[in-house]
Parts: C-alpha cells; sequence; structure tokens
C-alpha cells in the first residue's frame, strides 16, 4: 500500500515506475512485479506510450517521456501553441494531443477500477507532462478512481495560469539543477509551472533557495559538468540521476 511509505520513498518509488515506462513490456513487467505490483498494462498507440501498474490497493498510471529516436515525440515536444484543454484553460497543443491519443483506453481502465483502488500519476518528461493531464481529466472524472498524488521528474510547464490554477491533485514536482526541460516552454508565452517544487543542487540534494542562491548553483553545477566533460543542462535532465539522487536521499 502506497499511502504508508514515507514521502521519501514514494519519491523514489514513483521515479523507478518513470524509469520503467521507457522498457519493453517484457522488462517493465519483470521490474514492476518486484516493487509489488500485480498487474501490468501497457498503452501504446501512435507513439503515444503509457503503463499502468497495478496491486490490491492501488492503480498508477506511468507516462513514458520522450525518446529522441521516437519522431512523433519529437513532434510532441515542438507543437508549443496553446490550445483549450479538455478540463479548464488552455494547455501545449502536443502535450495533450498525445494524451488524446491513449486517453479512451486509460480513462476505460480508471473507471473499471472505480473507487477500489487508489490512484497515482507518475512521468519524466514528456510522460510528466502526459501524467499532469491525465491527472486533471481523472479529478474531472467522478466514476473514476480518488486520486491521492501525482510525481512528476524534469517536468516541462505543461499549461497556462487557468489550467494550472484548476489543478486540485497534489502534485510534487522534481527539478534537478539544471536540467534545461524544466525551463520550457516559456513563462513568456503564457506557460506556468504547477504543483510544489522540489530542487535538488548542484550535489543533488533537496534545498530550497532563493533566486540568488539558485543562480549561483546553477553555475556551480555547469562547472561541475564541465569538468567532467558533459553538459549539465542534459546530463541532469536523465531519469537515472533523478533515481542516484532519490536514492541517496533514504538514508
Amino acid at each position: 500500500m502506497i499511502t504508508k511509505m514515507t514521502f521519501k520513498q514514494r519519491s523514489l518509488l514513483f521515479a523507478q515506475l518513470a524509469q520503467i515506462a521507457y522498457c519493453n513490456e517484457k522488462d517493465a513487467t519483470s521490474q514492476a512485479r518486484k516493487l509489488g505490483f500485480t498487474t501490468i498494462e501497457f498503452y501504446d498507440l501512435d507513439g503515444a506510450q503509457a503503463y499502468r501498474f497495478m496491486n490490491k490497493h492501488d492503480i498508477v498510471i506511468a507516462c513514458r517521456g520522450t525518446e529522441p529516436t521516437e519522431l512523433n515525440d519529437i513532434k510532441a515536444d515542438l507543437k508549443a501553441a496553446p490550445v483549450m484543454a479538455e478540463t479548464v484553460g488552455r494547455v501545449h497543443r502536443g502535450f495533450k494531443k498525445e494524451v488524446d491519443e491513449l486517453w479512451p483506453m486509460v480513462k476505460e481502465d480508471l473507471q473499471r477500477v472505480g473507487k477500489t483502488r487508489t490512484a497515482w500519476f507518475c512521468g519524466h518528461s514528456l510522460g510528466a507532462a502526459m501524467a499532469t493531464l491525465m491527472a486533471s481529466r481523472c479529478e474531472d472524472d467522478p466514476t473514476a478512481p480518488n486520486i491521492e498524488e501525482l510525481y512528476t521528474y524534469g517536468s516541462p510547464r505543461v499549461g497556462w495560469r487557468k489550467f494550472v490554477n484548476s489543478l486540485d491533485v497534489t502534485h510534487h514536482r522534481w527539478v534537478n539543477n539544471n536540467d534545461i526541460v524544466t525551463r520550457v516552454p516559456l513563462a513568456v508565452m503564457g506557460y506556468k509551472h504547477d504543483g510544489i517544487e522540489h530542487y535538488m543542487n548542484a550535489y543533488g540534494n533537496v534545498r530550497k533557495l532563493t533566486s540568488w542562491q539558485r543562480a549561483k548553483d546553477r553555475w556551480r553545477g555547469m562547472w561541475m559538468g564541465l569538468k567532467q566533460g558533459g553538459v549539465d543542462s542534459f546530463s541532469d535532465h536523465s531519469m537515472t540521476n533523478y533515481i542516484a539522487n532519490l536514492e541517496k536521499m533514504q538514508g
């Protein structure tokens, strides 16, 4: 039962599930069962992908993020023009299209489960945006399970202020230092972030920083990345690095 886990344990669990969402169905099933899930279903339509992980207490929808080799994912990321959401306000056109592909199947399963399970949503990158939109739709459906929480990692901005303000889901939004995806689409386009931000600094620790402190920390992270021969803005987006930081926090 996920509700009996601590916040740190849940944060790691959903990070692991968000990473598992990138796996093929056979590997995802094997890994999810090790985490206590007995029913696994893969949703896949026109490149939009997600998993349903379920046990006798919980149902988790984990959306798959951007894969550089998938043209459909790249197109979704680039379609930043705002459109009306299925619920309230305006959202990113590309993200909405991905959810529109899968939602009829996900909705059917959620309604079938009804109030017998507690619902959770999670995802990384594009998957984080999709999970946010799906959580919004689930929340708007009285026949769907009650949503406990939403966990996202490296999430882009998903919608405009009205959409963000309409969300009544507890959303834990993890940001790793210089993760570049968390800075798009640009705020000047009207997009806003949702949820409770948990910022991981250049050393992988969760810290609440002022704007000036964060700017210094980002420069520190950039310099540390350059010394290691990498580009911090991209390496910080890796789901592997999110999980490594969360594992370090478990002690």
